[in-house]
């Protein structure tokens, strides 16, 4: 295989016991500039008027709709709750307007796929143990100025749930992140705590299997990262981010990554793959996920 971990000791205790990771530089200034002219071209290409599918973490159940559950094999357009005014157009041009672009950018892009498939992200998940990992969805997020919508507290897990659960996020910084502007913000070592609610999708759609719990946002610590750091996130970690009320952008790309070697995907997770992913790699058995 040729690629080996590139963890250390310290940095992998630093994961286990706060459930989350940062490391800087981790994205050279190349590798940011070419994803973020690759989504500028991206944006340049959609035309906005053929979908006005909106994302919201405060009212998810609503807004999931068909465009949302067709995204998981196709580069898909989603805008910012506030980026439409009352007579129902956009309040300002579309590149300002969109919340998320997923959430197959990793597969049917070069650009985000040649980074995705990199040794440094293989390497990565050998460091922590996965056999057979698959990036299950992909998203670049913009955090729009002024309008950047709040992501409520959650677990990756709850979306993306394997039994055992295997989930890791991988959040890539390609701006500054800094409290003004929306970075993330997590509850160190919530992970120990294990998966509390799933989102399962049903015949009538999706809806969460309990209320969400009740959190302290003084527990809440926040992670400022400069561009190209890159924040490991543990599936059942705790965290959130808030609206970005400031004129700067935060642009972030996104991975997560389940293994399918001796794990199940959960069939009533929102994400029904027709077609198995391609894996990172494949370090022992070449066990398939049914998904």
């Amino acid at each position: 295989m040729g690629i080996v971990g590139n963890l250390s000791p310290d940095q992998l205790q630093t994961f286990h016991s706060q459930g989350y990771l940062v490391m800087e530089s981790f994205a050279s200034a190349e590798d940011i500039e070419a994803m973020r002219n690759r989504m500028d071209h991206l944006l340049q290409d959609f035309d906005c008027s053929s979908t006005a599918s909106i994302f919201s973490t405060t009212n998810q159940q609503q807004s999931t709709d068909n465009y949302f559950y067709d995204s998981v094999d196709k580069i898909s357009f989603f805008f910012e709750e506030k980026a439409f005014g009352s007579d129902g157009e956009l309040r300002q041009p579309k590149e300002l307007s969109i919340n998320k672009v997923g959430h197959a950018l990793h597969e049917l892009d070069p650009v985000f796929k040649g980074f995705t498939f990199s040794e440094k992200v293989s390497g990565l998940f050998i460091s922590l143990g996965y056999k057979r990992p698959i990036v299950i969805q992909s998203m670049y997020i913009f955090k729009q100025p002024g309008i950047g919508g709040e992501v409520v507290p959650h677990q990756d897990n709850s979306f993306l749930y394997t039994d055992p659960p295997t989930c890791t996020g991988l959040w890539l910084a390609l701006e500054d992140a800094t409290i003004t502007n929306g970075c993330l913000w997590a509850i160190p070592g919530s992970q120990k705590n294990g998966l509390v609610r799933r989102f399962i999708r049903g015949e009538d759609g999706v809806t969460f299997d309990r209320p969400s719990p009740e959190y302290d946002q003084k527990d809440f610590f926040p992670i400022e990262v400069k561009a190209g750091s890159l924040v490991v996130i543990h599936g059942d970690l705790i965290h959130q981010s808030f609206e970005n009320q400031s004129s700067k952008s935060r642009h972030a790309y996104s991975l997560h990554v389940v293994d399918t070697d001796g794990c199940r995907w959960s069939q009533d997770n929102w994400i029904r793959r027709k077609v198995e992913p391609e894996p990172l790699y494949v370090s022992s058995s070449d066990l398939k996920l049914d998904l």
